[in-house]
């Protein structure tokens, strides 16, 4: 498993010189990327908890 690790973190050192000048670009980004990742699932509860009230009311007619 060391063997196979170390191999990892080689590529990654040899990888990491050349993404860098890349990332600076999407760093304006990132305050909508979180949030986007806090909307989407917020409005999957709010779906879900819809639905549930309407199954709930069909229920009680």
């Amino acid at each position: 498993m060391a063997p196979l690790a170390a191999a990892g973190v080689e590529v990654a050192q040899n990888i990491l010189p050349e993404t860098q000048p890349v990332i600076p670009p999407l760093i304006q980004y990132l305050d909508m990327v979180r949030g986007v990742l806090i909307a989407v699932p917020l409005g999957g509860i709010a779906v879900t908890i819809y639905a549930r009230l309407q199954d709930w009311k069909r229920r009680r007619r």
